[in-house]
């Protein structure tokens, strides 16, 4: 009835059609508020179990886009491995181009050594992992790999400014089937893959600065996942076996993901 006689046609064909649109609109609705609630139910089972765990150990990807002044994007890989003992016991190994370096934290010390070059920097950074991350990331300027995952109110600080949310099904990682789920925020767009299962930790975290020229992306993916009894303990202070050279933390070179002469002519 697209083009009807009579006037009564027309009234029925505007009804029905009104009607269709409103269970069209109100059944998106409910099934985009379902999957909404469902993908942060999804975030919240993650983040309660990666708290619940004492002692976690896991390798690591990592790929981080630059853009430089003439719009070329490129991408610098490296890999690495984490572990960590709650409350206040962390390791990191990152080896790429540029660097090979290592973190350590005891609980007091923070120390940033650098394989290649055979320099140490420490600083007094007394308390838990989740004011170790504060202080990397806010007065040291040296952020921890994928730090929104090690803190005990993960959701929380996943969740924070989150305007859009998506389920977008399954995908696999590694040969481990995930949810997949994409969430947009104030500045910045970001998606991570889940396990499904029992041990529902992160596979994939990727991040895009929306606010960027060229939207450039920053992503760690997550293999070998340890919890518990897997995970072997380990010493974690500082041991100077290599005679190396201490040195102020400013002086100790590319020991971020973002090497120092690209960081002076690109955007990241």
């Amino acid at each position: 009835m697209t083009r009807p006689s009579r006037k009564s046609q027309r009234r029925f064909s505007a009804a029905l059609a009104a009607g269709a649109l409103a269970l069209f609109v109100s059944g998106s609705l409910s099934v985009t508020r379902a999957d909404e609630a469902d993908a942060k139910t999804l975030v919240k089972a993650m983040s309660d179990y990666l708290a619940s765990q004492k002692a976690i150990s896991f390798a690591y990807d990592t790929n981080l886009e630059v853009v430089t002044p003439d719009h070329q994007k490129i991408l610098l890989a490296s890999s690495g491995k984490m572990e960590m003992g709650r409350p206040d016991k962390l390791r990191v190994t990152r080896h790429g181009g540029f660097a090979n370096v290592e973190m350590i934290f005891d609980g007091k010390t923070a120390t940033l050594f650098g394989k290649d070059a055979n320099l140490y920097a420490q600083a007094e950074v007394p308390g838990t992992i989740d004011h170790l991350v504060d202080e990397m990331r806010d007065k040291l300027h040296r952020p921890v790999p994928g730090a929104d995952l090690l803190l005990p109110n993960a959701y929380d600080e996943l969740m924070r400014d989150v305007t859009d949310v998506k389920d977008l099904g399954s995908g696999v990682i590694g040969g481990v089937e995930c949810d997949h789920l994409a969430f947009r925020a104030k500045e910045v767009d970001w998606q991570i893959w889940i396990a499904q299962g029992d041990h529902p930790y992160p596979c994939r975290y990727v991040i895009t600065a929306t606010q960027v020229d060229q939207g450039p992306q920053y992503s760690i993916q997550i293999s070998d996942w340890k919890t518990g009894t897997d995970v072997v303990a380990d010493d974690y202070t500082f041991k100077n076996t290599t005679n190396a050279q201490k040195v102020d933390l400013a002086k100790l070179k590319d020991a971020d993901e973002l090497p120092d002469h690209l960081a002076k002519g690109a955007k990241q």
